[in-house]
């Protein structure tokens, strides 16, 4: 090693790690204190990468400890663009946020000039990256997405990591809210141990995932074939198989054993329309007012807590979903206290993403 102190500042430590834990052990990093996010992951090897650290870590496994040569690497994706030949009217029109899941990048491409170029760009910028996804948007009863390949190889199948709960998806066929991570989290923290728990529309296993790893029995109901196939393997992926028992169902169609055995202790309803009025069903009772919400308390023991999410208008937030709940509260006789509330992200212009937590006497 040289002993000129501005050639020794341009060596600086990454750890080797397998391609496919790339976002395990950026996290596992993080949470050491050692990650430095000054600085891109970049390819090492074909099969694997190099993550900037600022010593080596302690608790991480990984390959090699290596010094990474050359000039300080650019840090944004302005950065990138400007290198590419970009101006600042094009930059202004660029993406401002975007999230890495795994080996994918999903970017909200909005009306970017050369979506090609903003695809290399993120590549650029997230070593471990190997696929960049625009999303178009959600729709269907299934809740799903229209994306477009925009750089990399192509594959939308992925793993990814957060606070410990693994999700496998294929982001090309089930829907993924980066925007929900504290939600995702939350719901870990606040179940009890062999809670009985019953998840109206589990996905893939949002919220299934890190109330099971907490300890929670989690009945997970979910009718989209594509996404009740990957809510089984990550159950088997997160070793909770004995916490949860998976429904390809409606859950209005499961609702009645609850009714029938022991009633749960806590309702997840993580679809945005859940708590909306009733629409001709003719399965529903004939004077029943709300479709999924009457579901809900049935399966809901008394004194348990129900978990209501909602779209709603910003005029309206918090006072339309917690009109809702009680509105159906008292057709069944009950009582309503409500918990908390939160706004958890913008859905969409003017409309809010939110919940309502209340236990339900």
């Amino acid at each position: 090693m040289s002993d000129d102190p501005s050639e020794a500042a341009d060596q600086r430590l990454a750890a080797v790690v397998a391609k496919p834990r790339s976002q395990v052990a950026i996290e596992s990093l993080q949470a050491e204190g050692v990650y430095d996010d000054a600085r891109s992951v970049t390819e090492w090897t074909a099969d694997s990468v190099a993550v900037p650290v600022t010593a080596p870590p302690q608790e991480t496994q990984f390959r090699e400890i290596v010094r990474q040569v050359g000039e300080r690497r650019l840090r944004t994706l302005d950065d990138h663009l400007r290198e590419r030949g970009w101006t600042d009217e094009e930059i202004e029109r660029a993406p401002g946020s975007w999230a890495v899941l795994g080996s994918v990048v999903l970017v909200d491409i909005g009306d970017s000039p050369r979506p090609s170029e903003v695809g290399e760009a993120l590549l650029s910028l997230h070593g471990e990256a190997e696929t960049v996804l625009a999303r178009h948007g959600i729709s269907g009863d299934h809740r799903e997405p229209s994306v477009e390949v925009i750089a990399g190889d192509g594959d939308t199948e992925t793993v990814h990591t957060e606070h410990g709960t693994r999700y496998a998806m294929d982001l090309a066929e089930v829907m993924f809210s980066p925007g929900n991570k504290a939600e995702r989290a939350r719901m870990g923290d606040i179940v009890d141990p062999d809670e009985r728990v019953l998840d109206m529309f589990a996905g893939i296993g949002y919220f299934t995932l890190p109330m099971a790893r907490a300890g929670a029995h989690v009945t997970a109901v979910e009718r989209n074939p594509t996404a009740f196939r990957f809510l089984v393997e990550n159950v088997r992926l997160n070793g909770v198989d004995e916490r949860v028992h998976p429904y390809r169902a409606d859950c209005r169609d499961v609702v009645p054993g609850f009714a029938e055995e022991a009633r749960a202790d806590r309702v997840v309803m993580g679809y945005y329309e859940a708590s909306a009025p009733r629409a001709e069903d003719s399965r529903a009772p004939p004077d029943a007012s709300y479709e999924y919400l009457d579901s809900a308390l049935t399966a809901l023991a008394p004194g348990g807590v129900i978990h209501m999410h909602e779209a709603t208008p910003n005029p309206l937030v918090f006072d339309r979903p917690i009109e809702r709940l009680e509105a159906a509260a008292a057709e069944a006789n009950r009582g309503v206290e409500v918990l908390d509330t939160r706004r958890v992200k913008e859905y969409s212009e003017g409309v809010a993403h939110v919940v309502v937590d209340a236990r339900v006497q």
